[in-house]
């Protein structure tokens, strides 16, 4: 596999999903080659968001922001969260009202 820029990759992506939406009929002979290329390109995409991230994580944590998986509740007090009520289990009878 050729080293592909990211823009490269999802370009053959996108190319290969075009053909393969548009074929009237399967061109069974095209499918492997297809296929193949199409999984590279998905590695590619894949090692490059995945480095994306690394930097973008290394850069947060140089500057001390960290990066919350949830920015809205995180910085909310315990004492204003409120858990649902217990409910009984569907399957033991009870009615709940």
């Amino acid at each position: 596999m050729a080293t592909r820029t990211f823009k490269e990759a999802y370009g053959v992506l996108q190319q290969h999903a075009e053909t393969l939406r548009d074929q009237q009929e399967p061109n069974i002979d095209d499918l492997l080659t297809i296929v193949t290329e199409s999984v590279d390109a998905y590695k590619t995409c894949q090692q490059r968001i995945e480095a994306v991230e690394k930097a973008l994580e290394k850069a947060l944590s140089d500057t001390g922001i960290k990066a919350a998986a949830n920015p809205v509740t995180k910085d909310v007090p315990s004492t204003t969260k409120k858990s649902a009520p217990e409910l009984p289990a569907a399957d033991d009878g009870d009615i709940p009202f």
